[in-house]
């Protein structure tokens, strides 16, 4: 059974995982991470792939000025060379028209996304040139609040189990896709929690031994 109590979800988890449970007992309250989605939420997204969330933000906030709106419009009247004016490289430019012009030919429909599977719409996201796996599962989880996907190959999520774990390297993508096994159905509020662990550590407002 989903539950959809950040709280109880994480007293959940601490009784799946003796790591989730040391991090819960370390790691303040917090609010489910939530973004707009539709076309804007995933050209946000795509903008943070490989960077850190300020420069996503800086490169975002520099193409909404240039728009004026960051819409499927705006952005096809732009080249890709115009796009990296605005600060994209040239794959992102390249991505950011792709996932336009998915839309426009009606390969992806944000408005009916959410009647689909977990699986079904992570194929449809991927299927749009430039958005993988990560990319797709950070989408329907805070853009869609959706309750049971974790994004194994996030470097956030992979250093806060290696330090809870106390390993000397991070796990890998796979092995942490199948750690998050055991985490069903809660597997979004584990990388909730895991993400405000690593922030307080990286913050220092947690101290961890």
């Amino acid at each position: 059974m989903i539950i959809h109590d950040i709280g109880e979800a994480r007293r959940a988890l601490s009784l799946l995982d003796p790591a989730l449970a040391a991090a819960h007992d370390v790691t303040p309250p917090f609010a489910w991470r939530s973004k707009p989605g539709g076309f804007p939420g995933l050209v946000r997204l795509v903008l943070e792939q490989q960077v850190s969330v300020a420069s996503a933000n800086a490169i975002w906030n520099r193409l909404e000025t240039a728009l004026g709106s960051v819409g499927v419009a705006e952005v096809l009247a732009q080249d890709v060379d115009q796009l990296k004016l605005h600060g994209l490289s040239g794959p992102k430019a390249r991505y950011v028209r792709a996932i336009a012009e998915a839309q426009i030919a009606g390969h992806i429909d944000f408005t009916r996304l959410p009647e689909l599977s977990d699986e079904e719409a992570s194929a449809k996201l991927r299927a749009i040139k430039g958005i993988g796996r990560w990319t797709a599962e950070a989408y329907l989880m805070v853009c869609e609040a959706r309750r049971d996907l974790f994004p194994a190959a996030d470097i956030a999520l992979q250093e806060a189990v290696r330090v809870l774990d106390r390993l000397p390297s991070r796990p890998t993508e796979k092995e942490l896709y199948l750690r998050a096994e055991r985490w069903r159905p809660h597997r979004s509020a584990a990388a909730h929690l895991l993400w405000a662990f690593y922030t307080g550590l990286k913050l220092k407002t947690i101290a961890f031994p």
